[in-house]
C-alpha cells in the first residue's frame, strides 16, 4: 500500500468517524491534458452526470470518467471537458425548467458561473479512502449539522467569514468542484434541481466541496475538536 493511499485512508476515516458522516468522503481529480488517469479506476458501463458519479462514489464506486461518459454537458463544461453549449450560455436550457421569470435572468446566472480555467480529458471520482492519488477536491454529502463543522475548520486559523456561492443549478459540478478549484477555498451547496432529480440525494442533505490542500489542517483540528467543541454541541 502506498504512503499516499495510507494517508488518504487515515484522512477519510477521521473525517467520517469524527464528523459522523453518513457516507464516505469523495475524492475528485480533474485529469488535465497530458496526464494519465490514476490506476485502479474503471470506466462506467453507462453515462453518468458528474453528480451521479459522485453519488456512486459515496457508496464505493471508483470511476474514471472520460468526456464521452459524461451525461450532462452543463456539468462537463463547468469541469473543462467540453465547450459550454449555446443553450446553456444563452439561458435557454435553464429557463425551460420554469424557475426564472425571463431567459435574461437565466443567461445572467450562467454569465456569473465559475468554470475551471483549463481543459480536462476527464475526471477520477472515488471514495477518498481508496484514492491512491492527490485529488483536487473532497466532497462531503450530509445533513447541515455535519456540514456546519467545515465552517469552524476553515476559519480556525485566520478567522473571517465563510462565504458561500450557489445557484438553483450546478451544485456538484460548479458549486463544490469548480468553485473550490478556482478559488482554493471550500464551498457549500444546498443541492440543486439536477442532483435532486437525478441522484439519491435525500431531502435533508447538502454538499460541501473542500480543496484537498485543506484536508490535513482540517484533520489536525478535528483531533482537537473531538474532545472539545464536538462534545458540547447538540449532535445526532
Amino acid at each position: 500500500m502506498s504512503s499516499l493511499l495510507e494517508q488518504n485512508k487515515e484522512y477519510a476515516e477521521k473525517l467520517k468517524t469524527i464528523l459522523k458522516l453518513r457516507y464516505e468522503p469523495v475524492a475528485i481529480k480533474l485529469i488535465r491534458e497530458g496526464e494519465e488517469f490514476p490506476a485502479g479506476l474503471k470506466r462506467p458501463d453507462q453515462q453518468y452526470s458528474h453528480c451521479q458519479a459522485l453519488f456512486q462514489a459515496l457508496n464505493g464506486a471508483c470511476l474514471a470518467m472520460h468526456p464521452e461518459d459524461e451525461a450532462c454537458h452543463v456539468g462537463g463544461s463547468a469541469l473543462g471537458m467540453m465547450p459550454t453549449p449555446e443553450k446553456v450560455s444563452s439561458g435557454a436550457h435553464h429557463f425551460s425548467v420554469g424557475m426564472h421569470d425571463t431567459q435574461e435572468a437565466t443567461a445572467a446566472m450562467e454569465a456569473a458561473r465559475m468554470v475551471v480555467p483549463f481543459k480536462t480529458i476527464g475526471e477520477a471520482v472515488c471514495p477518498l479512502k481508496d484514492a491512491d492519488f492527490v485529488p483536487d477536491t473532497v466532497s462531503i454529502v450530509d445533513i447541515p449539522e455535519r456540514a456546519y463543522w467545515v465552517i469552524p475548520l476553515e476559519t480556525a486559523v485566520h478567522g473571517g467569514r465563510f462565504q458561500i456561492s450557489t445557484a438553483p443549478f450546478q451544485c456538484t459540478c460548479e458549486d463544490v468542484t469548480a468553485i473550490p478549484i478556482c478559488t482554493g477555498k471550500p464551498n457549500m451547496s444546498m443541492g440543486c434541481f439536477g442532483c435532486r432529480r437525478k441522484t439519491a440525494m435525500k431531502p435533508d442533505e447538502m454538499v460541501v466541496g473542500i480543496p484537498y490542500a485543506r484536508i490535513p489542517s482540517y484533520v489536525e483540528h478535528l483531533d482537537r475538536y473531538v474532545t472539545g467543541p464536538l462534545t458540547k454541541a447538540k449532535r445526532d
